[in-house]
């Protein structure tokens, strides 16, 4: 039911009667605690609530929900009520501990907000909400996930799976602690229990994936979902990490990561005009695939001078330090792009395929760049080699062989029919936790749900065409019987999909210096409070010649193209260029959503 604002008014002006120290207090928060029996499967501890007065600025809480781009108002400082509440599951003498956010009374805006995390960890940060005059809350999963990351837990030794930890991780906790969350809310600042108050999620990367988990899973719950380059699909996803290293083993050629480099930028230079404006970013990887041919680059001569490089963290791309990210030693590195060096890109960007030719997943786009396929110095023989990405080697270590190693040691015997059957192990395994592909979003959109999903269209961890075809599953699914035309309609007016000309993976990219859009959660509220529904996506160019320019990016299926001479370009429809990023993955014999 939509409030009316008056109602809302009434509602924020009784709230704000109240002083925040008045209200920030043990036993106000315990009188404020639903009822046990009236969250179902959650009993509340009350004597083990605890409240305080804290401050916080909204440069720290933003940056930690947002993939890496500062979406505050800088360093606006905030005084707010810590709380902690602790409940167990019904029966199972288990422990989950949840902090939340709430904004001085006189800030309050009928809003609760959910902070997405990265790599293998939720958000341990509360405050991110309290810029949107919103309450947060943050969780510890029942497996003290403030302090472990889900990696850490997921075994409880060789061969034995942590369930709780598992699926707590993979959609229940941050449902949980919205439901609680939000009546906790009405309770803490006085409202009637039916009050509205508006509930938002953010999130990149997993954060990204985590959103996805509660549109599908407790989409009535929510309002408003933002979501970048989602992590879902989660066995392809993290097998797919391997596969970049399987094709140099394959190919028994290990290209020096100058190599590589020349590789995408020469690829980057020769793309960018095919957009209509050369500007540095391939906003057209769809017509560089169809139009480009990565051969024309062997012979072009490339140098790199000696260097500490920093590789891979889960989720990034290596101009991000992350978690499991390392440092090492390159020396200086010249030469020629080679033809086994060319074999080694195509055949990364051509994808997954099994030994009868089968497709079994999609890949990033031309023009990303290839950090999987990074190799490792060995000073000893003065020699490049293989060197596995932990995003991918743990996953299969620990989540498909079920052995507490952070890495495979080795590629010995390991073929491309291995990796699909490493995917096809972790998606029936995981089906109902980590995959996060449910294409029916029926009850968030039956609920007035709202979804912003936008994806870096040079992501060098999660292939864009992931986000494309997650988009194209819903749509199928929800809308099957209407005519493309009508089915488009229906769909944008509740969830809208864009990709982000050039940018990497949750940020802009120092290779592409495009656009990024920086205001997403004020576009989602007007969206969402105010009905003002998004035709385009505003981002903005943060370097490079174009540095300020404001693009309104174009809404998936619509594509860029520039005016000729022009700084303004249209959002073309170009059938040829969707087909480019439509996929059939006939290695598995049921459907990858």
């Amino acid at each position: 039911m939509r409030h009316s604002r008056n109602a809302l008014v009434a509602l924020a002006t009784s709230a704000s009667a109240s002083s925040l120290a008045s209200v920030c207090t043990t036993s106000h928060v315990q009188s404020a605690l639903p009822a046990n029996g009236t969250l179902l499967g959650i009993d509340l501890i009350p004597s083990a609530v605890t409240a305080s007065v804290y401050n916080a600025s909204s440069a720290s809480s933003s940056t930690s929900s947002t993939g890496g781009m500062s979406m505050g108002g800088g360093s606006t400082s905030y005084n707010y009520c810590n709380v902690t509440v602790t409940y167990t599951h019904t029966g199972k003498n288990d422990k989950v501990v949840v902090k939340y956010a709430f904004p001085d009374p006189a800030d309050f805006k009928n809003r609760f907000y959910v902070a997405g995390g990265g790599g293998f960890s939720l958000s341990s940060d509360a405050t991110g909400g309290l810029e949107y005059g919103a309450v947060g809350g943050a969780t510890d999963a029942g497996y003290d996930a403030f302090n472990y990351s889900y990696d850490e837990v997921v075994l409880y030794g060789n061969g034995s799976i942590n369930w709780d930890a598992t699926h707590m991780f993979g959609y229940q906790a941050l449902g949980e602690m919205t439901k609680l969350g939000k009546v906790l809310t009405r309770g803490f600042y006085g409202q009637d229990n039916d009050a509205k108050v508006y509930t938002y999620y953010e999130g990149c990367s997993d954060g990204g994936r985590e959103g996805m988990s509660q549109v599908q899973r407790w989409g009535e719950e929510y309002d408003g979902a933002i979501t970048g380059a989602p992590a879902f699909r989660f066995a392809q996803q993290q097998v797919h990490h391997v596969f970049s290293s399987a094709v140099e083993k394959t190919l028994d050629y290990y290209p020096t990561p100058c190599e590589l480099a020349k590789i995408v930028n020469a690829t980057i230079e020769a793309c960018d005009p095919l957009d209509g404006r050369t500007d540095g970013v391939v906003s057209r990887t769809d017509l560089c695939k169809l139009n480009f041919d990565l051969k024309t680059i062997i012979g072009e001569p490339y140098y790199c001078a000696e260097q500490n490089y920093t590789s891979l963290g889960f989720g990034f791309s290596k101009r991000q330090a992350a978690q499991g990210s390392s440092t090492s030693y390159q020396p200086a590195q010249n030469g020629t792009v080679s033809a086994e060096g060319i074999a080694v890109a195509q055949a990364i960007y051509n994808g997954l395929h099994n030994s009868d030719n089968e497709r079994a997943y999609l890949s990033w786009q031309i023009a990303s760049e290839l950090s999987d396929a990074t190799t490792s110095y060995n000073s000893d023989t003065d020699s490049w080699e293989l060197s596995i990405p932990s995003t991918g080697g743990e996953y299969v270590t620990k989540f498909v062989q079920l052995l507490d190693l952070d890495n495979l040691s080795d590629l010995n015997n390991v073929t491309y029919d291995t990796l699909v059957e490493w995917m096809q192990t972790g998606m029936v395994r995981y089906m109902d936790s980590l995959q996060t592909t449910l294409p029916d979003l029926t009850p968030f959109q039956a609920s007035g749900g709202k979804l912003l999903h936008y994806h870096g269209e040079s992501d060098p961890s999660i292939p864009a065409a992931s986000s494309v075809r997650y988009w194209q599953a819903v749509r199928s699914i929800m809308y099957p019987d209407l005519s493309a035309a009508k089915s488009l309609e229906a769909l944008s007016d509740w969830y809208q999909f864009y990709l982000i000309p050039g940018a990497a993976h949750c940020g802009a990219n120092s290779l592409q210096p495009g656009p990024y859009p920086q205001n997403n959660m004020e576009i989602m509220i007007d969206w969402v409070e105010n009905g003002v529904k998004p035709s385009r996506l505003n981002a903005t160019v943060s370097s490079g010649d174009y540095e300020g320019e404001t693009q309104m990016l174009c809404q998936w299926p619509k594509r860029p193209l520039w005016k000729k001479g022009s700084d303004d370009f249209e959002c073309v429809s170009d059938q040829k260029s969707i087909e480019s990023w439509t996929y059939d993955f006939p290695a598995f014999k049921v459907p990858v959503y």
